[in-house]
């Protein structure tokens, strides 16, 4: 059977960063998400007799030995689950620039857990998917949800109570996210490997696991009250912190380039000119600048004029995981 399943990629408000058990992907701290409309993956799976080992497909080439790894290890999970033993056969088309900071994984975890799922007659809920997808990348179990979704922690060994929960669904609060494409290449670091030296090396990495849980409530009471100002700023000193978390690690990680920092400026004179905006920055290079769709063109027209930005892509509040 074959099964085609699309996921879009989240952005991180408050950020996932390190994790407790690095097998079964889960975080030493809880995080929050907004789905995004304009990155997403497209993944189709069909397990076949015929074939003797998995295939894996991405943008019409064929993937490195690392890539078909990493995908087999999580087909693994499922073949348990389904209890069967076929390889499978992966073609994923994915419109997120990878290993960029833009969240790639997240979007090609979650269509690869709903996509082969499906195709071996699996009927998950979406709690189950979320589970499933974690277990492939930590947040793609963000993307299973559309809206603004919470990946609760949990406390249990086996991961079972670590998942994501929706908050908001991606029509109740009309914003705008505008990813300022400053680098497109592959970034040198990892987001595992920069989490792993983070959390093993870094000073400041206790600072951030005592602060980051109140940055989570303080955001939650923001969305609850649809307020986009405090909002913005709770995302914008959560990013900040991160960031500032792996200045310290040994050697020191730094994922930021001078578009990057153009940008930041930017969006502090946009700011002081009366317009709200805010930025955000996950392991990479590249900002998402936050926005009410009001003020859209203002703040994507400031963005291009800076050198060091490539392009600007328009987002907004994204669905789920769907079927095509």
């Amino acid at each position: 059977m074959k099964a085609t399943a699309r996921a879009n990629t989240n952005i991180a408000l408050i950020k996932y960063w390190g994790k407790r058990d690095e097998e079964l992907f889960l975080p030493t701290n809880s995080s929050l998400s907004l789905t995004l409309d304009g990155f997403y993956t497209t993944t189709t799976v069909e397990f076949s007799k015929e074939l003797i080992n998995d295939e894996l497909i991405i943008n019409g080439v064929r993937s490195s030995d690392k890539e078909l790894l990493r995908v087999s290890r999580f087909l693994n999970i499922v073949r348990r689950i389904a209890e069967v033993d076929t390889y499978a056969s992966v073609i994923s088309e994915n419109n997120v620039p990878i290993a960029a900071g833009f969240a790639s994984s997240a979007s090609a975890f979650a269509a690869l857990a709903a996509a082969s799922t499906k195709s071996l007659g699996l009927e998950l809920s979406k709690d189950e998917l979320s589970i499933l997808a974690r277990q492939g990348s930590g947040s793609a179990c963000r993307s299973i949800y559309g809206g603004f979704v919470e990946w609760k922690m949990g406390k249990r060994d086996d991961g079972k109570d670590s998942k994501g929960k929706q908050l908001l669904s991606e029509d109740k609060w009309g914003l705008t996210v505008l990813s300022a494409v400053v680098s497109s290449e592959r970034k040198k670091v990892s987001s595992s490997e920069g989490m792993k030296r983070t959390v093993e090396t870094s000073p400041f990495y206790k600072g951030w696991l005592d602060t980051v849980h109140d940055d989570l409530l303080d955001i939650k009471a923001a969305i609850k009250k649809r307020d986009f100002i405090y909002l913005g700023e709770v995302m914008e000193r959560n990013a900040l912190k991160m960031h500032g978390t792996m200045l310290g690690a040994r050697p020191p990680i730094l994922y930021w380039e001078s578009g990057t920092i153009e940008v930041i400026s930017c969006v502090y004179k946009l700011r002081n000119s009366g317009i709200p905006a805010f930025f955000t920055i996950d392991a990479g290079a590249n900002v998402k600048v936050l926005c009410l769709p009001e003020e859209e063109y203002k703040v994507r027209e400031a963005l291009m004029e800076q050198k060091g930005v490539e392009r600007v892509i328009t987002c907004h509040p994204g669905r789920g995981i769907t079927y095509l």
